[in-house]
This record gives structure tokens, sequence and C-alpha cells, in this order.
């Protein structure tokens, strides 16, 4: 689980760049303006979620980032940037809100208002309840799978890369 909540913050991180790289009005072009109500519902939806532990670090540790790049060009000013670096994470303390927005309307622009409530009530429901609880430990487990099956696989690869290598008189 761990290493799932590790991962969920790169990625929602990487998602942002993803999105941050479109122009503004590239993304509005592409999505549908949705209604308050599918924003509320898809709030509600991620809030039930706990969509927010994936980005709640996200301003420090984009903080932490740029200070090291930072760093690493002007060796000279190391200690005025890490002192800075408290300060400006303060600053800009509470912009990870700007992530749970946008992930509101990705939702709300992917599902019509009835759907959302309907999420919205099933999420509530038992088995809804039971979904949220069990989802990221059957996740961890998934990754885990996957990064088993990968190793494994690369092994497999590597063999097959070793036997073709060999059959042109070279060992690798």
């Amino acid at each position: 689980m761990k290493s799932v909540l590790k991962m969920l913050p790169v990625a929602g991180i990487a998602l942002g760049l993803v999105f941050g790289a479109v122009p503004a009005t590239a993304q509005q072009a592409a999505a549908p303006k949705a209604s308050p109500a599918a924003i509320a519902a898809a709030k509600e939806i991620l809030t039930m979620k706990s969509a927010d532990k994936m980005y709640a670090n996200a301003v420090p540790g984009t903080v932490e980032q740029v200070k090291n790049r930072l760093i690493a060009q002007n060796l000279n000013y190391q200690k005025d940037l890490n002192e800075l670096a408290p300060v400006v994470a303060q600053q800009l303390a509470g912009r990870e809100k700007e992530i749970g927005d946008g992930m509101a309307q990705a939702y709300a622009g992917q599902f019509t208002d009835q759907e959302l409530k309907d999420l919205v009530a099933f999420y509530k429901s038992p088995l809804g309840q039971k979904l949220i609880a069990a989802e990221p430990r059957a996740i961890e487990q998934g990754m885990a799978f996957t990064n088993s099956w990968a190793q494994n696989f690369s092994e497999i690869v590597a063999s097959a890369f070793r036997a073709e290598m060999k059959k042109r008189g070279k060992e690798i």
C-alpha cells in the first residue's frame, strides 16, 4: 500500500505536467463546460475516494524538486535556496486544491449529471463502501503482481537476446 501511495503523488504530478503542457484554450475547447451539480457530485466522489491523498504533498514536493534543480544550477546559493524553500512552500500552500478542482472537472466531463448522482449513491452503498475500502489493497496486489511479472519477464527477454546473440557467435 505504501508503495502505491508513494507512486500516486508522482502520477498526479505527471498528469498535471501533461495537462499543463496543453494550452488552456485547447483544454477548454476539448472539454464541455460541466454543470455546477456535476462538479459538486464529482468532488463528492473524489472526497469519498480520498483522492486528495494523491496530491496532498504536491506543493511541498514540487518546491523541493525545483529547489534541488536550482541548487544544482546555482551551487553558490544553496544556503539561501534551502532557507527560502519553506517560505515559498508556505506562500503556495493550498494550491494543491487546484488539482482536486481539475480532477473534478475531468470526472464531470466524462459522466452526465445523472451518472455522477448514481455514482455518489453507489459509493454510499455497502458495496460502494467495500470498494472504497478494498480497492487500495487490490491495486497494491495488482501492482505487486505486475512488478513481479515484469521482473520475471525481463529475464525471459534477456535470455532471448542472449540466445539470438549466441546464434551470431557473440556472448553477452
